[in-house]
Parts: C-alpha cells; sequence; structure tokens
C-alpha cells in the first residue's frame, strides 16, 4: 500500500516565479504579471533552490491576520519538487507508523507524539514499558551529485539530538533517526560536513554508539509526499561507493 501526505493547502496550488527573497520567511513572486508576496517557513539558506526565475508553488491563504495571501508549498529545481512544509516528512512517518509501513518499528502498536529527554525533543516514542524507541525525523532538500546530504545550514537542534540519543543507546536505548529525502534521485544520504562539520562528527559518533539512523527517498508531486525506497546512509561523502 502506497503512503503518501498531502501538500497543506487550504485549496488549489499555482505556480508563480521567483523573484526575490526579502527575509527569511518571504518571497516576493510573479504570478499573471502582478508581483506578490509569500510567507516560506524556515527551511535554511535555500541557495540551490531559490534563484531566479525557479518555479515555486504556492497556496491562497486567507486567514485572518495574515500579512500575505499566499505560503509558499514547494520550490522546483529541475524537475525535482521540494517541500517547503518542513512538518510534512514527520506527518508521512506518523501515516506509515500507522500503517505498518516502516518493518524496522512494526511491533511497535502506542505511538507518542513530541516527547522530551534531558531537554531534548523528539517527535516520537513508539511502545510502552521497557520496550520503547525514541524516533526522530528529519527533512532532506539538499541533493548534489546524487548524494544526499543534511544539513543544508548549521542545525545545533540536531546535533543536541544526536549527541543525546548516543548516550542512550550507549545505555541501553533503541534511538533511531529518519532522514525523509524529498526528491527523485539519490543514492545515498551522507552528513553535510561542509556545512555542519559539529553535526557530521555527532552522527559518526551517534552510529558507533548503536543509534539507528534510516534514509528513504520520497519524491513530491503536486498529488503529495510518496513514501519511497530506502537508501544507504553513509558516515561521510568519501565513504560513498562510486559503484553505488
Amino acid at each position: 500500500m502506497a503512503i503518501r501526505v498531502p501538500l497543506i493547502a487550504t485549496g488549489p496550488v499555482v505556480e508563480a516565479t521567483f523573484v526575490a527573497r526579502t527575509n527569511q520567511l518571504l518571497i516576493e513572486a510573479q504570478l499573471n504579471g502582478r508581483l506578490v508576496r509569500a510567507h516560506m517557513a524556515d527551511r535554511g539558506r535555500l541557495t540551490s533552490l531559490l534563484v531566479p526565475n525557479a518555479r515555486v508553488l504556492l497556496a491562497p491563504r486567507d486567514e485572518i491576520g495574515r500579512k500575505t495571501a499566499f505560503q509558499v508549498v514547494g520550490i522546483y529545481e529541475g524537475d525535482d519538487l521540494v517541500s517547503m512544509d518542513a512538518q510534512m516528512p514527520t506527518r508521512l512517518v506518523s501515516a506509515a507508523l500507522a500503517s505498518g509501513a516502516l518493518p524496522q518499528f512494526a511491533r511497535y502498536t502506542r505511538v507518542q507524539r513530541d516527547v522530551t529527554v534531558a531537554e531534548n525533543r523528539f517527535d516520537f516514542r513508539l511502545g510502552e514499558g521497557l520496550n520503547i524507541c525514541y524516533l526522530e525525523v528529519k527533512s532532506v532538500g539538499l541533493v548534489t551529485q546524487r548524494i544526499a546530504r543534511f544539513p543544508d545550514e548549521p542545525t545545533e537542534r540536531g546535533r543536541l539530538q544526536l549527541e543525546q540519543f548516543a548516550l542512550m543507546a550507549r545505555n541501553g536505548q533503541r534511538c533511531a533517526m529518519v532522514f525523509i529525502i524529498q526528491r527523485h534521485r539519490a543514492r545515498a544520504l551522507v552528513p553535510n560536513d561542509a556545512i555542519d562539520p559539529a553535526f557530521g562528527r555527532a552522527m559518526r559518533f551517534a552510529l558507533a554508539n548503536g543509534v539507528e539512523i534510516y534514509a528513504y527517498l520520497c519524491p513530491l508531486t503536486i498529488e503529495g509526499l510518496l513514501l519511497g525506497l530506502p537508501v544507504p546512509v553513509f558516515s561521510s561523502v568519501e565513504s560513498v561507493p562510486r559503484d553505488l
């Protein structure tokens, strides 16, 4: 059974042409010959996506109190549509857990959202009693030379989560991180040491101490985000086999 979650939009989305990013949360775009402003959730630098004349998908929003009439829901890079909804991967994993589509977590029947351990918040706690697993989901939009890389800007939160997971795993607690690659083509996932070497070190430390790390290729279309096939995770770009 295909697991898919829809774009977060209250009505039909429209395609526009990117003009400028006026601040971290706001862009300007050309739509049917007029300049419009659209809110964009913080998704990092996005330097490979927000380029002149990039195609962007906008969802009309008319909630009271909004300063913009549109919400950015996606940006095209070539034929790939990249989601601007940072919560979409979490919704996808939630749907997959409910359907038993992730076999490594299928034995857990109870799913609790947004749990905190030692000041670190995680997306899920699976199971109950002594048989539990803590699970965090990360959204990946950056792919270069068919290798997915996370993060696309330094993430202290992600580093602290991995460090906490490593300590928990050393004490016998099952912990896992799932990376949702929102692209059509990627052959592996690696930490982006060029952008955040501290996260790369934390990921290697976590792997060495028993933290489970998974990655899934999840193409995004107008119909939504689809749970695709797993791809291998490597501790550095240098360790990815050339013939993979």
